[in-house]
């Protein structure tokens, strides 16, 4: 028997449409045709994702949505509050195979930060040196476009391409990252649990995808769901970035009118 996980449909309660001020959140119906319900076999299991459980289906652990979707709800509320901070950054992290383009699609589209390709020991924790590399690769891309280079020989200007090429490879979507990011959002807490320690260690709060196999206590906001999928990844990180922006949307609605100057 495949141990793989499946597409069966699991019957659960109807629902109304649940609203809350970040966004719209997906209803049950939704989770379930992304596949957000399924989760690890019961080998993988981790005990600690017990009571987001709803059942155990051909060795395949089922997620309960209805938790999902209480949880999702949260996280959401509170992406919502760090996009209201106009300075605030959220970190998204996902360096699974199904999850990098997913990642860097919505980071990008909320203009934020992202690791997609591997976590670098020390982006939290040692983060001058990282800024130092930021700071570094800033610097060759403003000589290479100057009069500068002018004087390089051909070898010395591949010897500067490639270096930028490195880092442009290296820092990938932290290039724009001046201060420690406010929060990390991590595409599978089991996977990038690097991150999540070093986060906690800087005392950043992290909303996390946790899958059955993974600790949802090592997060702030865990969101019960399957990370494997990609429709399932889809839902989850575009409904946590349609928060965020919504967050960030609020602040120019919130600036007063600029008053008229009276007519003499």
């Amino acid at each position: 028997m495949s141990t793989a996980k499946t597409d069966t449909a699991i019957t659960k309660p109807a629902t109304t449409k649940v609203k809350t001020k970040a966004a719209s959140v997906p209803e049950l119906i939704d989770l379930l045709e992304a596949g957000v319900h399924f989760g690890h076999e019961r080998s993988k299991r981790n005990p600690k994702m017990a009571p987001y459980i709803y059942l155990q289906r051909n060795r395949i652990a089922i997620l309960d949505l209805e938790k999902t979707q209480a949880l999702l709800t949260k996280a959401m509320a509170f992406a919502r509050r760090l996009g209201e901070k106009p300075k605030a950054e959220l970190l998204y992290v996902g360096t699974k195979r199904q999850a990098r383009a997913i990642v860097q699609r919505h980071a990008e589209s909320a203009h934020q930060p992202f690791v997609t390709k591997r976590w670098l020991g020390g982006t939290l924790t040692n983060f001058s040196t990282i800024l130092k590399s930021i700071e570094k690769l800033d610097e060759l891309k403003t000589r290479q476009g100057s009069a500068a280079t002018e004087n390089l020989t051909k070898k010395e200007k591949a010897v500067m391409q490639k270096e930028i090429e490195r880092l442009d490879q290296v820092l990938e979507g932290l290039k724009n990252l001046r201060t420690l990011p406010a929060a990390l959002f991590v595409v599978g807490s089991y996977d990038e649990q690097l991150a999540v320690r070093e986060a906690k260690r800087v005392g950043l709060p992290v909303i996390g995808i946790t899958d059955t196999n993974a600790d949802p206590q090592l997060v702030d906001y865990p969101i019960p769901a399957n990370d494997d999928a990609v429709r399932s990844l889809d839902l989850i990180v575009g409904t946590i970035t349609t928060a965020f922006t919504s967050g960030r949307k609020s602040i120019s609605a919130k600036k007063p009118a600029t008053k008229a100057t009276p007519k003499k």
